[in-house]
């Protein structure tokens, strides 16, 4: 208290350290009183709000509090599920249980294809799913595309239509040999090689039964409505029928050949790749990188620049490189034919200084760009796209230096033996020993990366199979051009085309040993005569090669290719391939062409062009009318999913919740290397330090759709989904609530619908004609994929306009004296929950069972076994409304400012004000009074007067809120505030919020604050800062009103 009063001169006397000790003293003292002050002023209200909503909020827990017993099911597997009495808060464990079971039992979702046959194209829906690889489990970017197709396909069915959706896995070749590779490095530290082709696949097959079954076990646990009694493996025996056929009709039609071009390598897999497989980084300049099998970082992003003397001559050519080591290769120079600078060497040769090789020098305007370097490019035609491209134009040597393991090879002379990398070094010594290294300079160039190992790509020269793909190609983007081939959203046409327009020849050869086998034989004969034949089988292709080399068959001798098939191939038969093609069976009859292809815009070209390709060249059909393409799914900061980000989630850790242990534990049994795991625990102990709350399949579909408004790109915060998990929480809420005043002898009646429509409450009107847009919305846009609108339809019914609205609205009807009022309210609740659970059933299937079967005497109006087969809500003209919902609207409105009201003067939830609506037109005044009692059931009012302006008096004493331009309301308050002690109280709160806004001003204003603390905490302090500036200036805002009140 003495320092306290002393003045500033006085207190810079005492020692430095005793001021700052002193001076947080009086601080903290300040905080006392002020906390003192707010603390008397609450014990003196005689109901404080805080302590009563908490006293209610625990007992409301306590009475939602279930057993583990509540939370199970005891129904038989396959059985109907036998319902308990609800329970007092939704458990998705509990709800979701039993259902899919039962489903898959009763064969709901199995097609007929009697049916099929009989009905015609507009009668069925089928759909393909995209099969997943069978390398153990689905992620979110997977679950987005199921629940996208489970949802179009559930709202098909309930249109009455044949309903097919389809499912299978993909063997996956590359990706699943890697993985067992993987296991067999850790578990038994042996390679693929050691065991043996025969042995290696059968470890494969051992681990595709034990592990496969994780995916269909997820999709279930979606609730996938897919005929799994179709269900396929693009590996097993049936597929690789069609498999085989396909390659050998392809074949016979001249479309396959055998060549040796160019591929992408990956070395540490021993492999061809696909375009799809391989990954691009940028690089700026000089970088250090870490490259599989190789013990130090190797060197990219620079030109390494050297000479070639010219022979017979004291000139040289320089000429510069980002590959060095594939100077080993090099078997030509070429300059521009206009270059004046080398006109006089062209046909001249080069020394090479390693290998006894001659290089020409040779004129190409396509390779060389004169203006750019020095005007001389190396030609390295076996490892470069367009040195080979300019070799095969002027007939030069293809020279390969690299093994398939990536060691330099015997054409590398002293190199030979050395890794590739390894090799690149040592020949800029050898360089710089021999005087013909002139130099290093940056250079930014895109690296090419095995999307499996992360190995660097090489361009390798091999001998493989081809598809002339040109003609498909173009019949593919004429069906597109035409519109006989819809892409939704058009925007991916223009990927398409390019694509397509621009097409390779695919390389359909993978040096794998899971997969199939590619049906070529090399055929010998005794005289030395050999040839590549193609056969559905070993006898077939003796046959044909017998008569192709004119022997006898008996002759010869036949080596099976050890190639397998690139995974794409066998997945682009995948839409007729299921149904027994081939064969001329009745699947194949009644349901291909398939109606819709959902997937990933991601691989347009590498999957869905390729089935258009496929389809067209062995069926004559297109393989489906319609490609719906979903967006990419990424985290929250907009970043890829990957293991080695730590932010890839299985979609059942979503449904079932886990915690940050087992989410940690996860990525420990993966096969991530030390320093990825690192990485990835550190982002999952970022994005989930509480782990993943228990959300159900129902929340994350919805959560899932509700992004799909987004083309290209999803950012996906999991924590999005925990708010559809309350919605579901809402409607069991509601639906508890409306069958609880329903009654199990409640029997619903049509025409006591109509009686209540006819007798006009609001209301009811109100609630119909909502139903009727909602129905309305959602049909029109599940035609046209924009599910994101439908969730929103959806959502906006059950929760803004019946929950929020209409069942509170009722409240008085339904526990009041008049029978006819109440059948008719009862009737038109039956009604909404009966329609909006159907609305809903195709984003949310489980909930909508659970709560459709508990739906009083169904049967006995509707007999649908299960609401999957029900028919989907219509909109009518005889159900609209606006006239009703306009002045339910008007009502809510009204409804809102009264709450608002109340809240602004700190009203207690018991409190029952009256409540003045000041009306300043007729149209106002006339729907207020037709809802007046509404108005007082929902604002939780004493009495609602409706008054015209100047027609009555407005007590004194009243807080007031504008409206609209047409109506305000005027809240007496006399009463029930006890203006002097919530001012008391209020000062004392503006008292602590003062201090704590000053004291963050006093911590950010610190001599050289920006420079010493970090961003992050800078970052948190100004957020902070600015809450309590909020707080404090709504308390002052409430002060105000409470003087305004006292001298008013």
């Amino acid at each position: 208290e003495e320092f306290m009063q002393m003045s500033d001169e006085e207190k810079a006397k005492l020692p430095k350290a005793r001021q700052k000790k002193l001076a947080k003293m009086v601080e903290v003292a300040k905080k006392k009183a002020a906390k003192g002050n707010a603390g008397e002023a609450q014990r003196g209200v005689a109901t404080p709000k805080g302590e009563g909503k908490a006293a209610a909020n625990k007992q409301k827990k306590k009475a939602q509090q279930v057993s583990a017993e509540d939370l199970m099911d005891n129904t038989p597997r396959g059985e109907k599920k036998i319902l308990k009495k609800m329970l007092p808060a939704y458990h998705p464990k509990y709800v979701e249980s039993a259902w899919g079971e039962w489903w898959e039992a009763e064969q709901f979702y199995t097609a007929d294809v009697e049916e099929a046959l009989k009905c015609g194209d507009d009668g069925k829906f089928v759909m393909v799913i995209p099969p997943p690889n069978v390398t153990g489990s689905l992620h979110l970017g997977h679950a987005l595309m199921a629940t996208i197709e489970d949802t179009i396909t559930r709202w098909h069915r309930m249109h009455g239509r044949v309903t097919l959706y389809l499912p299978g896995v993909d063997h996956a070749g590359i990706a699943t040999q890697v993985v067992v590779e993987k296991k067999l490095a850790r578990e038994r530290n042996l390679t693929r090689h050691d065991l043996g082709r025969e042995a290696f696949v059968n470890e494969v097959w051992k681990w595709k039964d034990e592990y496969g079954a994780q995916i269909t076990r997820q999709l279930r646990k979606m609730g996938l409505s897919v005929d799994w009694t179709r269900e396929e493996f693009t590996f097993s025996k049936k597929l690789s029928i069609a498999v085989n056929e396909a390659f050998v009709r392809l074949y016979d039609k001249g479309l396959i050949y055998r060549d040796t071009r160019l591929v992408n390598w990956c070395c540490k897999l021993r492999t061809a790749l696909s375009d799809i497989e391989v990954d691009y980084v940028d690089i700026t300049g000089r970088t250090m990188m870490k490259v599989p099998n190789h013990d130090d970082e190797i060197e990219f992003g620079v030109l390494t620049h050297f000479a070639y003397k010219v022979e017979g001559s004291d000139e040289e050519l320089v000429i510069a490189t980002t590959r060095l080591e594939t100077m080993l290769g090099d078997v030509a120079v070429a300059v521009h034919p206009n270059d004046s600078r080398y006109k006089h060497l062209i046909g001249s040769e080069l020394i090479h200084p390693f290998v006894d090789r001659k290089l020409k020098i040779i004129a190409d305007d396509e390779l060389v760009d004169m203006e750019f370097g020095t005007g001389a490019v190396k030609v390295t035609p076996a490892h470069d796209p367009n040195d080979f491209a300019c070799g095969r134009r002027h007939n030069l040597e293809e020279v390969s230096i690299l093994t398939d393991e990536g060691l330099m090879n015997n054409n590398c002379g002293q190199f030979s033996g050395m890794r590739r990398y390894q090799a690149r070094v040592e020949v800029e010594k050898a360089l710089e020993a021999k005087g013909l290294l002139r130099g290093k300079t940056d250079n930014p160039m895109r690296l090419g990366l095995c999307s499996r190992t992360a190995d660097i790509i090489e361009p390798l020269l091999k001998p493989q199979w081809w598809v002339d793909c040109k003609e498909i190609a173009r019949r593919s983007t004429e069906a597109v051009r035409s519109g006989e081939l819809k892409l939704v959203p058009n925007i991916f046409e223009g990927t398409w085309f390019n694509w397509l327009d621009n097409i390779r020849d695919w390389c359909v050869s993978r040096q794998l040993w899971w997969g199939h086998r590619i049906p070529a034989y090399l055929a010998t004969a005794k005289n030395g005569s050999s040839e590549w034949i193609v056969g559905r089988d070993e006898a077939d292709a003796r046959n044909r090669a017998a008569e192709k080399l004119g022997v006898d068959a008996a002759e010869l001798t036949l080596e099976q290719d050890e190639d397998v098939l690139d995974t794409w191939f066998s997945s682009g038969l995948f839409p007729f391939s299921v149904f027994g093609w081939p064969e001329e069976t009745k699947d194949l009859e009644g349901f291909f062409p398939t109606t819709l292809l959902e997937t990933g815009h991601d691989i347009l070209f590498f999957w869905v062009a390729r089935m258009v390709m496929m389809s067209l060249a062995l069926t004559d059909k297109l393989p489906f009318k319609t490609v719906y393409l979903h967006a990419m799914v990424r985290d929250k900061h907009g970043r890829k999913m990957t293991k080695s980000l730590g932010n890839v989630i299985d979609p059942l850790e979503v449904i079932g919740g886990t915690n940050l242990d087992q989410l940690l534990q996860k990525l420990q049994n993966s096969n991530l290397d030390p320093r990825e795991l690192e990485k990835a625990s550190m982002g999952m102990k970022l994005d989930y330090p509480e782990g993943i709350p228990e959300c159900g399949a129902d929340a994350l579909r919805c959560g899932l759709l509700a992004y799909t408004q987004q083309a290209r790109d999803i950012n996906l915060d999991v924590q999005r989904v925990v708010g559809y998990r309350n919605f579901c929480n809402k409607l069991w809420n509601a639906s508890r609530f409306a069958l609880s005043n329903l009654g199990e002898d409640f029997i619903f009646e049509p025409e006591n619908l109509q009686k209540a429509v006819k007798h006009g409450d609001p209301m009811d009107l109100y609630i119909l004609d909502c139903l009727n847009i909602a129905s309305r919305d959602t049909e029109s846009s599940m035609k046209g994929f924009a599910l994101y609108s439908a969730v929103s339809a959806t959502y906006k019914f059950w929760l803004y306009e019946l929950c929020d609205v209409y069942l509170e609205a009722i409240k008085p009807v339904v526990n009041g004296e008049d029978p006819d009022a109440k059948s008719y309210a009862l009737h038109v609740l039956y009604h909404c929950l009966h329609s909006g659970l159907r609305l809903l059933h195709p984003i949310m299937p489980f909930l909508t069972e659970e709560l459709f079967q508990r739906l009083p005497n169904r049967e006995k109006h509707d007999d649908t076994r299960s609401i999957s087969l029900s028919a989907f809500p219509q909109s009518s003209e005889s159900m609209a409304f606006p006239g009703a919902h306009r002045q339910v609207d008007s009502t809510m409105e009204i409804t809102k400012s009264i709450r608002s009201l109340r809240a602004a003067y700190n009203l207690t939830p018991s409190a029952r004000p009256e409540i003045y609506v000041l009306c300043r037109d007729d149209q106002s005044f006339e729907d207020a009074q037709k809802t007046s009692i509404k108005i007082t059931t929902l604002s939780r009012s004493s009495k609602v007067e409706i008054l015209k302006l100047g027609s009555g008096n407005i007590p004194s004493g009243c807080g007031v809120s504008v409206v609209n331009e047409n109506t305000e309301v005027h809240m007496a308050l006399a009463g029930l505030v006890d203006v002097e002690a919530e001012l008391t109280k209020l000062r004392g709160n503006a008292s602590e919020k003062k201090l704590l806004v000053e004291g963050y001003q006093k911590k950010m204003s610190v001599p050289e604050y920006e420079k010493n603390v970090p961003q992050s905490v800078q970052e948190k302090n100004t957020a902070t800062l600015a809450k309590y500036k909020q707080e404090m200036e709504t308390i002052e805002d409430l002060i105000d009103r409470f003087e305004q009140l006292r001298s008013g």
